[in-house]
């Protein structure tokens, strides 16, 4: 277990559990699963989709990624377990039945972009650093 030292501006502690406040609600493994689900292709554009537009069905999901049924639920379940994603089930007016939404959690929002989105952004910041360099 981490030392729990006070931890100073722009110091990188000795022990990665000093990385969270005392007060943390989440444990440095819950974030370490949350990294590791968004890791996996079919989730990121999961969680990419749900963060960037309006709340989806599976069968919306289903049409825009084209997976079948059974490994989407599996995707989504594995988001849910981790906290990324949320499910709704609400009615629709003029309509029979229940019907199913998932939408992006504040924490899924926030690995999303400050993730593997953040990456890709500096990608292009190096890319564009790199074009006119040295070509004359």
């Amino acid at each position: 277990m981490g030392t729990k030292n006070t931890r100073v501006a722009d110091e990188v502690p000795d022990d990665p559990d000093d990385l969270l406040p005392e007060t943390s609600v989440l444990s440095l493994d819950e974030y370490l699963d949350m990294q590791a689900a968004i890791g996996n292709r079919t989730r990121f554009e999961i969680v990419y989709r749900l963060a960037h537009g309006d709340e989806l069905t599976p069968t919306e999901l289903n049409e825009a990624m084209d997976v079948d049924d059974s490994t989407l639920h599996y995707h989504l379940n594995e988001l849910q377990d981790v906290g990324l994603v949320e499910k709704r089930v609400r009615t629709e007016r003029n309509s029979d039945g229940l019907y199913t939404y998932y939408r992006s959690t504040i924490l899924g929002d926030v690995i999303l972009e400050h993730g593997v989105e953040e990456l890709l952004r500096r990608e292009w910041d190096f890319s564009e650093a790199y074009d006119g360099s040295g070509s004359a």
